[in-house]
C-alpha cells in the first residue's frame, strides 16, 4: 500500500462520545498556566465551564472569578479544604506544586468530585499511589493533564505507527528544552524547590514529554533506564538536571533517547524510527505540532491545523466524565511514569542502569 493510502483514514476525536453537557470545574492554583492558559481553554471548550476557582487567599480567587464569565466562587485552599460551594463545582483541574497536588486531590475525591491534575501525577510515585487510592476509595474518576494524548497531529501518529506505515517501531529520538528563568525570573520558584517539585527540575517538568509521548505513540511501558545529568547555573544548584540525557528500555524491545534542559534555547522534537520509515514531529511540545512522515524515499508533511491543546484536554476529560467511560491516562499510568522519572533520577546519581521493578 502507498504512503498516501493511509493518510486520509483519520477521525480527529474518535473517542468523543457525548456532544451536550457541562462539567462544572474548580480550578486550584492561581498560577501563570491556570491564569492564562487553562481558564480561557475551558471558556473555549464544548462540554466544561469554569465556575469556581482556588487560591491561596479568596482575595485572589475572587479577583480572578470576576474576570471569568461563568465563574461563582473564588475560595481559598481552606475555604475548598472545608467543603465550601462544594455544589458549585463537578470535578476539579489541580495546577499547584507537584508535591500539594494529593492533599487537593484527597478533598476532592472525599467531596465526590472528578479529578484532573497536572503531569507529573505527583513528586513521587509513593504519594501519586496514593492520590490513586484515594480516587478508587471514593469511586471518583482521576485524569492525569497529558495533553499530547489529545492533540490530534499525536493521535494521528500513534495511528500511522499503529497500521505500520513506519514498519515496526525500532527506537526513539527525543528533545524538549527552554529557557525557564527567561519564563519565570525568580530563582526561588518551586520548580526550583525539590520539596515543592520533586526529584528534579528538568525530567520531572519537561523531560516527561518525550518520555511519555513516546510511551503513548508505542503502547509500551518502560522497563529501564539510564541517564546523565549536571547542574552548573547557580538557581540549579538545588536539583542535579538543568541539563539532561536518558535512554529508556520499553518493554516492546524498542528504545528512546531523549535530552531535556531547562537552561537552554527552546525547542522541542520526536522522532520514531521504523524498519520501513520514521515519524517526526517537530515542533513537539510547545503547544504546536507538525508531522512528517517517511517510508523508503518518500516524505510527506501531513497537513496537521493546529487546536488548542488545553481545551483538547478539558473536552477528554469532561467527555470521560460524562459517559464514564474508560481513561486513557489515568493514575497508574501517571504513576508508572513517576516510577520511570525515579529511575531516571538514580540513574544518573549512580552512573548505571536501573531497572523497573
Amino acid at each position: 500500500m502507498s504512503l498516501e493510502a493511509f493518510l486520509d483514514d483519520f477521525e480527529r476525536r474518535n473517542w468523543q462520545r457525548v456532544s451536550d453537557g457541562t462539567v462544572r470545574i474548580a480550578v486550584i492554583g492561581l498560577g501563570w498556566w491556570t491564569v492564562d492558559q487553562a481558564i480561557p481553554a475551558i471558556g473555549a471548550s464544548e462540554l466544561c465551564e469554569t465556575t469556581v476557582t482556588v487560591s491561596s487567599t479568596s482575595e485572589k480567587a475572587k479577583r480572578v472569578a470576576a474576570g471569568v464569565e461563568t465563574a461563582t466562587h473564588g475560595l481559598s485552599y481552606d475555604e475548598f479544604h472545608a467543603g465550601e460551594a462544594a455544589d458549585a463545582y463537578d470535578a476539579v483541574y489541580i495546577c499547584s506544586p507537584n508535591a500539594l497536588h494529593l492533599p487537593y486531590a484527597r478533598t476532592a475525591a472525599e467531596l465526590g468530585k472528578a479529578v484532573l491534575c497536572e503531569k507529573p501525577i505527583e513528586a513521587s510515585s509513593e504519594r501519586g499511589q496514593a492520590m490513586v487510592d484515594a480516587c478508587d476509595e471514593a469511586g471518583v474518576p482521576l485524569i492525569v493533564g497529558y495533553r499530547m494524548h489529545t492533540e490530534p497531529a499525536i493521535r494521528r501518529a500513534r495511528k500511522l505507527i499503529r497500521d505500520g506505515v513506519i514498519g515496526d517501531p525500532v527506537h526513539a529520538i527525543g528533545t524538549n528544552s527552554q529557557a525557564m528563568l527567561e519564563l519565570i525570573s525568580d530563582p526561588n520558584q518551586w520548580r526550583l524547590d525539590p520539596e515543592l517539585a520533586g526529584p528534579g527540575a528538568t525530567v520531572t517538568d519537561i523531560g516527561i514529554y518525550p518520555l511519555n509521548t513516546c510511551r503513548f505513540l508505542l503502547d509500551s511501558d518502560p522497563v529501564a533506564a539510564q541517564a546523565f545529568m549536571q547542574s552548573s547555573h547557580d538557581a540549579f544548584e538545588q536539583v542535579p538536571d538543568e541539563h539532561a540525557s536518558f535512554m529508556v528500555e520499553f518493554d516492546d524491545g524498542t528504545y528512546l533517547a531523549a535530552t531535556a534542559s531547562q537552561n537552554a534555547q527552546a525547542t522541542t522534537s520526536l522522532r520514531i524510527v521504523g524498519t520501513k520509515g520514521e515519524i517526526l514531529v517537530e515542533p513537539a511540545f510547545h503547544m504546536e505540532t507538525e508531522i512528517r512522515v517517511t517510508r523508503g524515499d518518500v516524505s510527506v508533511t501531513l497537513d496537521t491545523p493546529q487546536v488548542n491543546q488545553m481545551t483538547e484536554l478539558f473536552d477528554y476529560a469532561a467527555d470521560r466524565i460524562l459517559t464514564d467511560a474508560p481513561i486513557g491516562p489515568d493514575g497508574e499510568h501517571g504513576v508508572l511514569d513517576m516510577r520511570l522519572i525515579e529511575a531516571i533520577y538514580e540513574a544518573g546519581e549512580s552512573g548505571r542502569a536501573v531497572t523497573l521493578d
